[in-house]
């Protein structure tokens, strides 16, 4: 809470204030989808759970905490272990906060009362957790609670759960469909959230590109990304696993995981793959630069980075209301198959080659995803959209028209010697779409970035 008792979240005057109406809106909008059911009944609660606490394995080491996606997106509560009740009749929002042994204090500091998190988070009441039974009527309508498949990680959702909830009714079918297509469209305020992680994430891979020199360890690199975004953005996560790929790794399409921790030294003539992304207040960014370690494209290295680039082009001058991304990916495929068969590396007629699926040889994920609160976003396939089960394609983490407001990835990439990938984060407009990354593109742009290097 800033001075003056606004309801905003910021990590300093440097950074974006994010105010609390923004969870506000988001829950207006969850209501007025919720009532418009014809399923709903009224008297209805929404009651999400979120994050817990957790310890490092059998260990009395408490793991750095990020709270669930969808209790974030409602309430924007940083604290673990809380629960959020949302009346959908009316928008009223209750949240309820654990109650902490007063020794606590200790070992944590000030241990607030439920009407400073009231105000923190500009809600309408606040108790303690173990209130909730209490609290909650039994009479009214049913609690709509949180019960659907993430798409992209095959896992289910829990469900709010605590003490004498088998006294109430419930209903696990309404609520997770309406919220997952929420998250789907950005509200302004979360537009500019994805605009804030971009701006702050691009600079620090141009930071990199600017410092890196052959000789450094892959996970320098890491590091120097991890460091600006936390110093410059007040992003203490990141988005996900930072990749920081060079040479042969960069074909590895989840390089950077435990068993492959970014620990290459880079050698002169490689070319490096770094996809990374800060997130703030639980707001994503998922950005993809390729480049040469030495600041110097060799001519093949040039083929294939331009083919790459002629890819993204083309997907993002072609994006707008109305278009399907499946078709976006076919777009891109074909847009590499073509520059092979230019540059010579590829000999035969592309529809010929698109007609066996020869584009998921050179780029077998998928174009891109939803982008938000999650990295990989929910709401790719809602009931009525398909998986096309063809090589490349089957890895597409949406096949749904663009419509605006929605935030997605455009991340083509050729998967050969010298493995290129150019990822930007895009927003669909009424028209078009807002290109969000900032990062040089052209190999042009990128040899002139690199050719003057600054300090670390």
């Amino acid at each position: 809470m800033a001075e003056g008792g606004r309801p905003i979240f910021s990590r300093g005057d440097h950074t974006l204030e994010v105010p609390m109406r923004m969870f506000r809106e988001n829950r207006r909008r969850l209501c007025e989808r919720l009532r418009a059911d014809p399923n709903y009944q009224p008297g209805s609660v929404v009651l999400l759970e979120g994050g817990h606490s957790e310890m490092r394995h059998s260990s009395d080491h408490e793991l750095l905490f990020r709270q669930e996606s969808y209790f974030h997106w409602a309430f924007g509560i940083i604290e673990p272990d809380c629960f959020g009740a949302i009346d959908v009749d009316t928008g009223n929002c209750t949240i309820f906060m654990p109650r902490l042994p007063a020794d606590y204090a200790v070992w944590m500091g000030t241990l607030h009362p439920p009407e400073y998190f009231r105000k923190k988070y500009a809600v309408d009441s606040s108790y303690y957790s173990d209130e909730i039974s209490t609290v909650l009527s039994k009479d009214a309508g049913p609690l709509l609670l949180l019960h659907g498949l993430n798409t992209d990680s095959g896992s289910y959702t829990e469900e709010a759960a605590f003490d004498g909830i088998s006294e109430y009714k419930t209903d696990n079918s309404l609520l997770h469909p309406h919220i997952s297509e929420c998250r789907v469209f950005k509200s302004d305020l979360e537009i500019e959230m994805l605009r804030y992680t971009n701006s702050v994430s691009s600079e620090a891979h141009k930071k990199i590109m600017k410092n890196i020199k052959p000789g450094m360890y892959e996970y320098q690199c890491e590091s120097m990304f991890q460091n600006h975004c936390y110093t410059e953005g007040g992003m203490r996560h990141v988005a996900y696993t930072c990749i920081g790929a060079s040479g042969t790794n960069c074909a590895v399409l989840h390089y950077g995981h435990a068993g492959a921790p970014n620990d290459r030294a880079i050698q002169d003539g490689d070319m490096c793959l770094f996809d990374m992304g800060g997130e703030y207040y639980c707001y994503a960014s998922d950005i993809t630069c390729s480049f040469p370690a030495n600041g110097k494209f060799t001519d093949r290295q040039k083929n294939i980075y331009n083919a790459v680039l002629k890819s993204s082009r083309a997907v993002m001058a072609a994006c707008k209301p109305g278009v399907n991304y499946a078709d976006m990916h076919r777009l891109a495929d074909r847009t590499h198959l073509e520059e092979l068969v230019k540059i010579g590396l590829l000999h035969g007629d592309v529809d010929e080659m698109l007609a066996v699926h020869m584009g998921a040889v050179f780029m077998p994920h998928g174009l891109g995803h939803l982008l938000g609160v999650d990295t990989h976003d929910v709401g790719g396939y809602p009931e009525g959209v398909s998986r096309i089960d063809e090589p490349g394609l089957k890895s597409l983490r949406t096949t749904r028209d663009l419509e605006a407001r929605m935030c997605l990835t455009v991340e083509p990439g050729i998967y050969f010697i010298d493995t290129v990938r150019i990822e930007d984060n895009i927003m669909v407009t009424d028209d078009g779409i807002e290109l969000l990354t900032q990062v040089p593109r052209t190999v042009d742009e990128i040899e002139a970035l690199m050719a003057n290097n600054s300090e670390c």
